[in-house]
């Protein structure tokens, strides 16, 4: 009695298995065709085929909750790139590096809006598929009494000054001042990460950088102060700041 119940339970465990296993198949198979690209992301001047796959997070969303690239050459070599979820997943061809060879840059929105993106960068050399880090941008910034603002931006020496007085009321409701225009306790300002990253031609001889996108807000999301626009150009290595900008929304 007790092999035939371990029998069976062996026999359970292996359909279970195969279950799994069968879903997994599936499930890859309901993967659609979101674009499909020519470009030549070898450096071996002969195009490779990026098709561009997702699954959507239900029949009504449009929202991809998973994302992948395959990368294949003409003689059948193959590259898969897992991404991040999102929406309006996209590609972008690029020789960010100035290697002579382009680079892979994919943007997915986190929302409907269309105001924050998902991105990674790729690169295949010496036919190695690896990741290249996008640049970061360390900021920092708080209110200061009498309706102001200060930021700090890594470039500068000395913060950026915002007048906030446009804002008065909203802030003393809100408790961040009081009537007089002083803080009861100091409140940093809610600053997001990179936004947007836009490829831009610097010049015909240094080729293409990235600038980025970066919001800084009041008290939360609804009350922008400001982005922070930075020129970025990859370089033995790593990204150097060719300029920032700061666009306030408040004078």
């Amino acid at each position: 009695m007790k092999k035939i119940t371990s029998i069976c339970l062996f026999s359970i465990i292996i359909t279970l298995i195969f279950n799994i296993n069968s879903i997994s198949a599936e499930e890859k198979g309901d993967y659609t065709l979101i674009e499909e690209y020519e470009e030549d992301v070898t450096g071996d001047h002969i195009n490779e085929t990026i098709k561009l796959y997702g699954i959507f997070l239900s029949s009504d969303s449009n929202f991809y909750r998973d994302i992948y690239a395959l990368i294949e050459t003409k003689n059948n070599q193959k590259w898969e790139i897992n991404y991040i979820g999102g929406y309006n997943p996209k590609l972008e061809f690029i020789d960010i590096t100035q290697n002579g060879i382009n680079e892979i840059l994919f943007q997915s929105a986190t929302g409907r809006s269309n105001e924050l993106y998902n991105y990674t960068l790729h690169t295949i050399q010496h036919n190695e598929l690896n990741e290249l880090e996008l640049p970061f941008q360390s900021v920092s910034g708080a209110f200061i009494n009498d309706f102001q603002a200060e930021l700090y931006i890594t470039s500068n020496t000395k913060p950026i000054i915002m007048d906030l007085k446009e804002r008065a009321e909203e802030y003393i409701r809100s408790g961040i001042y009081n009537e007089h225009g002083n803080l009861p306790k100091r409140t940093s300002l809610l600053i997001d990460s990179i936004a947007f990253f836009e490829p831009l031609l610097i010049s015909k001889s240094k080729g293409y950088g990235l600038k980025s996108y970066q919001q800084i807000n009041g008290i939360d999301h609804d009350d922008p102060l400001g982005t922070i626009e930075t020129l970025w150009y990859y370089q033995d290595d790593d990204w150097i700041i060719l300029q920032t900008d700061w666009k306030q929304k408040y004078k």
